[in-house]
């Protein structure tokens, strides 16, 4: 009986440690009871959070393009006849996401419009699932290779240093 008593008691104790009942008053020089550095805001808050820096952070990527003469020469070469770079631009997630695909526009010929309108549809693809879409014949290993290559040209372009 005395086992028993002892291994419920050990048992209530554990579960008490583990709810976190014990860091859940007040006190102890930290205002409410919280561990310093700990976030306790909801998932879903911090995921917006997140989201909304990394919309601000990339929301004017054609700006930070147009500030850099070179690389603006390089990416507007590019471009279709008669299209802005801030018009081209228009959807995409970010910088490097909208270089990789003018570069496969390039590279295999396929009008940017269309890669474009795969990519930030209603239904957005990535590049190499846009790829191998408009290119049915090409296999999807080829076209994710495609893909992978117009993104390391695109690491490159976005290298290009401001002229000084």
């Amino acid at each position: 009986m005395k086992k028993l008593l002892t291994l419920v008691s050990v048992f209530t104790f554990v579960l008490f440690l583990s709810t976190g009942a014990f860091a859940q008053g007040k006190g102890g020089g930290q205002g409410q009871g919280h561990a310093p550095g700990v976030d306790h805001r909801g998932d879903h808050e911090k995921t917006e959070n997140r989201q909304a820096h990394e919309a601000h952070k990339e929301a004017n990527f054609e700006q930070r393009i147009e500030q850099n003469p070179a690389l603006k020469s390089k990416v507007e070469s590019m471009l279709p006849a008669g299209t802005s770079l801030k018009a081209a631009a228009t959807g995409f997630r970010n910088q490097g996401q909208f270089i990789a695909t003018l570069h496969v526009s390039k590279n295999l010929g396929i009008p940017f419009d269309q890669l474009k309108a795969k990519m930030t549809g209603s239904n957005p693809m990535s590049l190499g699932q846009a790829i191998h879409a408009l290119k049915p014949n090409m296999p999807e290993k080829d076209a994710d290779k495609e893909a992978d290559k117009a993104e390391k040209e695109a690491k490159v372009t976005l290298k290009t240093k401001p002229l000084t």
